[in-house]
Order: C-alpha cells, then sequence, then structure tokens
C-alpha cells in the first residue's frame, strides 16, 4: 500500500509513464516499453505491453468514449488525466479485467501519479465508461456515423486513414488490412547477404524473402545479429531491396538515397558486392548516418558501403553517377501501423501534402543521380495514393515505368497495374509500395 491506503502496481506505473511520454513528448511508444519493461518481472512486463499496445491502438476510438462518458472534450482535463483515463477504459472494455478492478486500479493509479483532488473525477468517469462493454460504446457512437464512419470506428482508424485505404483496396479488404493492422507485427530477422545463412537465425523461414526468418524471443540472443551480420527487418523491406538488385542494369556504383537507420542498405550492400558493385549510402541526419554505419559494421572493409551525411534535395554527387537507385522516401508509415499502433493518432491529412513536396524533390534528385539506362526503386511504407502513383505519375515523362511485380514473382497477388503494393493481410508484410523506373 502507499499514500492515504492507495495500492502503488508498478505494472499500471509503468505503462502511465509510457503513455505520458508518447503523448506528451512524441516518444515511440516500442521504445519506451522496452526501457520500462526492463525493471519489471515477467508477468508484469507483459501486462504493460498489452495495456499500453492496446491504449495506442485504439486512443482514438477511446476518447471519443471519455468524452461521451465524461459530458466534456478531453481539452479540458489535465493531459496527465487523460492517459490515466485512457488506459481505465482500455482496461474496462479491451482487456479481460474485472470493472472493479480497472476501475479501482484507475482511481489509485490517478491518485499516486496526478494527485489526491482528482480522485472524484476519474471514479466518476470509469463508471460511466464502464455502464457499455465496447460492442455498446460502438452502438452509441456509431449511430451518426455512414458505413465507411463505422468501419473506421469499429476497427479504431481515423476516418482519413479509411478513405485513404479505400482508394487502393475493395471495401472487404479494408476491414481486412485494419484487423491486421490491429495485430502486433511478428518479428523477423534478416541476413547480411555474404556474411550469414537463414538457418543460424532460427525460427521459420520467411515465406517470400530469401534472406528472412520469423523467429520470437530476443534478437539478442542470435549471435549473427549481436555480431551484425543478422537484423531486424520486416519482410516487405527485404523484398523491395531484392528486387531493385534483380533488375537489369549497368553495371557502376548504387546509390541509398536515404539510407537511415540502415537497414535496406545492408541488404544492398551484399547484393551490390555479389555483382562485383559498390554500394553509398546517404542520410540526412548524422545520427541517422551513425545509424547506418552500425548496421553495415560487418561488412569486410573492401565491400562495405560508404556512408555519407548528405541532403539527397541537394546531392553532393555528380549527376548519373549511380546505375542503382533506391529512393525510400520519408512517409507517413501508414503501412507500418501494427508496428507502431500509435502513429495512426499522431499523423493528421494535413501531413500528406506536407511530405508530397520532399517525395517529390528525392524522386527528382534520384532519377537525376542514376545514369541514362539506370533504374530507380521508388519506395514508401504508405499505400496513400498521394505517396505512391500519384508521385510517380509526375515523373513519368523522363522514365519507362517497369513491371515491378516481375522482379518479386515469388510474391502472389502484389501487382498493382505497373507497381508492387504489399499488405499486411495478404503478405503478412508491411503495407510498402515499389515502383520501377528506368531513366530514358
Amino acid at each position: 500500500m502507499s499514500r492515504k491506503g492507495r495500492r502503488y502496481d508498478p505494472a499500471r506505473s509503468a505503462a502511465f509513464k509510457v503513455l505520458r511520454a508518447v503523448t506528451g513528448n512524441g516518444a515511440y511508444a516500442n521504445l519506451e516499453l522496452a526501457r520500462r519493461r526492463a525493471s519489471l518481472d515477467a508477468q508484469d512486463a507483459a501486462f504493460t505491453t498489452e495495456l499500453v499496445s492496446g491504449t495506442c491502438r485504439a486512443l482514438g476510438s477511446y476518447d471519443r468514449v471519455l468524452v461521451a462518458a465524461s459530458g466534456r472534450e478531453l481539452r479540458t482535463l489535465q493531459p496527465a488525466v487523460v492517459d490515466v483515463l485512457r488506459l481505465g477504459t482500455h482496461q474496462l472494455l479491451g482487456m479481460r479485467v474485472p470493472a472493479h478492478a480497472a476501475i479501482s486500479t484507475t482511481v489509485d493509479l490517478a491518485a499516486l501519479e496526478v494527485g489526491e483532488r482528482l480522485v472524484g473525477l476519474v471514479n466518476a468517469i470509469m463508471h460511466k465508461v464502464a455502464a457499455h462493454d465496447w460492442l455498446g460504446w460502438l452502438e452509441i457512437l456509431g449511430a451518426k456515423e455512414d458505413n465507411l464512419g463505422r468501419i473506421a470506428l469499429a476497427n479504431h482508424h481515423p476516418r482519413w486513414i479509411a478513405e485513404a485505404f479505400l482508394d487502393v483496396l475493395p471495401l472487404p479488404e479494408l476491414i481486412d488490412t485494419f484487423a491486421a493492422n490491429n495485430v502486433p507485427a511478428k518479428p523477423t530477422l534478416v541476413v547480411r547477404p555474404g556474411l550469414a545463412e537463414v538457418a543460424e537465425l532460427g525460427g521459420e523461414p520467411a515465406r517470400y524473402s530469401p534472406f528472412g526468418a520469423y523467429a520470437d524471443g530476443d534478437p539478442a540472443l542470435v549471435a549473427a545479429v549481436r555480431e551484425g551480420r543478422a537484423g531486424v527487418q520486416d519482410e516487405g523491406s527485404q523484398l523491395v531491396a531484392l528486387a531493385l538488385a534483380r533488375v537489369e542494369a549497368p553495371a557502376g556504383s548504387w546509390l541509398d538515397l536515404c539510407a537511415g537507420p540502415g537497414g535496406k542498405t545492408a541488404i544492398l550492400a551484399g547484393l551490390a558486392a555479389e555483382q562485383g558493385d559498390r554500394l553509398v549510402a546517404a542520410e540526412r541526419h548524422p545520427h541517422r548516418a551513425e545509424l547506418v554505419a552500425a548496421n553495415i559494421r560487418a561488412y569486410p572493409e573492401e565491400i562495405r558501403p560508404l556512408v555519407i551525411a548528405a541532403d539527397s534535395t541537394k546531392p553532393p554527387w555528380a549527376a548519373g553517377s549511380f546505375s542503382r537507385v533506391l529512393a525510400d522516401v520519408p512517409c507517413t508509415g501508414l503501412g507500418a501501423l501494427r508496428r507502431r499502433p500509435e502513429s495512426r493518432w499522431r499523423h493528421q491529412v494535413g501531413d500528406v501534402a506536407e511530405l508530397n513536396l520532399l517525395q517529390r524533390q528525392l524522386i527528382d534528385s534520384a532519377i537525376e543521380s542514376v545514369q541514362p539506362g539506370g533504374v530507380v526503386a521508388y519506395v514508401t511504407c504508405s499505400p496513400h495514393a498521394a505517396e505512391t502513383v500519384e508521385i510517380v505519375a509526375g515523373v513519368a515523362d523522363r522514365v519507362e515505368v517497369l513491371r515491378a511485380a516481375d522482379y518479386l514473382p515469388e510474391v502472389p497477388a502484389a501487382a498493382s497495374g505497373e507497381f508492387v503494393q504489399l499488405w499486411p493481410h495478404r503478405h503478412g508484410t508491411d503495407a510498402m509500395f515499389l515502383a520501377m523506373l528506368r531513366r530514358r
């Protein structure tokens, strides 16, 4: 017991601190969780993970519940109180925590972490939330929504994301991919080509990538990972790098235009070396360039990529310097919502337009950087048409658009016109987009 008879719960306290970092400071939930879990026993760590991940995943939906239950806008409450209420709401509506336990522990958490004077308010709101289960709240909140709005709410996605996905998916698959986004991604390991074998990774070999394996447990326990001969990377990211290596292109240096943190760089380094070529990895931010260097540290010096801190919109290299260019551009990350559950609520529809300017600059730079006859792989971890096909359409007069699916023949149902679009519900990968462009 703690002050005034309040019960201290290490798991819920850790969850509160993680959520405060996420909502208050823009932290990534997975990184904060990893830091906080280290001081918890296994049972508390598992509870904290589910509490934080589930709350982040459904945060926007729970906020609507809390507005309806409290009769007030959440901006009228202290941010810390809102986070306590969010955690309590997930216990009531998304976990198998008995209502009396969810309410009492949430009240204790509010008293210990925010202040005793707020106990009455938190207790009252939690009892109102507990008046209905999630399906009951869904019926209440969805009464004034159209069909798409109800689908978005039921699956804990903002409506603008539902609208964007519906542009590129039929409605039944929209529901399927939203469901897949709400299941944590299975850990996937990847070898550095030429440095390790998939058998060293343990687990189950990946379905499509010749470099990957699905492996539960701590990656740091795998010797190849500790030694830098392997790493952790979604299978979709592995596949788009492989496609660039498979396309016919002139001999010459390769370029990773936006290399940080270096996962794709580490694959391309080995594949370029196999073809007798060398890779240059450019990253605008010096601290991310250091991450790139760390990811490729196991390669021998004679084939290790050159890592430079450079703004690829204003490249320090001459035009036409490279035979192949990977342009894995900054994007909204809507294809990786299962990995970063909080990101669906962090982005707004206006963010897409802001990113489009940078995406157009980078694809222009990629085309200028490749020699005539060379190939650019334009990649995003987003299926949003404004970040994918619309960007490519802007350079169509300067390139030949290759049929990208021809370079990943082992991946079924990946073709989207001339492009590749991977999906979590179809392929078990992030929703990676790939366009293959040969400079005229």
